[in-house]
């Protein structure tokens, strides 16, 4: 069962893969070669949303809740995913500001990133029929990192899911790892460091924390 302290803890430990602390930095702001193209563009928030990818329906979210700095934010909003502005400084100072100085920024960083990424995660997770923790914090953290469990990676590897009469251990594990090869020996670099992780899931997995029960230490951090 999942309950709220186990969401918590595995929405903790993807703050810390995503901006270095457990409880998420709202204002992260960070620029990765990963977009179109191999093109550069803006991650931002607790759970890093891509200037390409969600931002926009990010910031339509808290446009929408009359925010503090909504009139500003509704100037960019045509160019956001059109338009590159990652390198416009008043935008990313905007970004900065509005997570430093309004909770309705936050708020809609928290909505989107459940919305988007944790729902999804969880309906293949239980769709699937997986039931352990560490399974789920596998999933959420391939929707967060990578948008969805990549059919292409499920063709890697012959182990099947729960519900179509698998074993859960073995299918989570064989997944992970076929994450770990694509991650490292991807066309684009800047993605061969993130296998820092898979290896976390792979040292859990190691422990026998399945249920997630005991603490779990990553880039420094340790998630009790």
């Amino acid at each position: 069962m999942i309950t709220p302290e186990i969401k918590n803890k595995i929405m903790s430990i993807v703050n810390v893969f995503e901006t270095g602390t457990p409880e998420g930095r709202y204002d992260a702001i960070a620029i990765f070669p990963d977009g179109r193209n191999g093109s550069r563009q803006i991650t931002y928030g607790r759970s890093q949303t891509t200037e390409q990818g969600n931002l926009r329906n990010l910031l339509e979210r808290y446009v929408s809740t009359g925010g503090k700095f909504a009139a500003e934010f509704s100037a960019f909003l045509p160019k956001v995913g059109t338009v590159p502005l990652v390198d416009n400084k008043a935008f990313k100072d905007l970004l900065k500001l509005a997570a430093r100085e309004d909770p309705l920024m936050r708020q809609a960083q928290d909505e989107t990133f459940e919305i988007l990424y944790f729902q999804p995660a969880q309906h293949f997770f239980t769709a699937e029929q997986f039931a352990l923790p560490l399974s789920l914090l596998v999933i959420y953290d391939s929707y967060i990192h990578s948008g969805s469990i990549p059919g292409f990676l499920r063709t890697r590897f012959p182990e099947r899911t729960p519900l179509r009469g698998g074993d859960e251990k073995a299918w989570i594990t064989a997944y992970t790892k076929a994450r770990q090869n694509w991650l490292a020996t991807h066309k684009k670099k800047v993605l061969h460091p993130t296998v820092y992780r898979t290896k976390t899931f792979l040292d859990q997995m190691s422990k026998g924390n399945w249920m997630l029960d005991q603490p779990v230490t990553t880039q420094g951090k340790t998630i009790a």
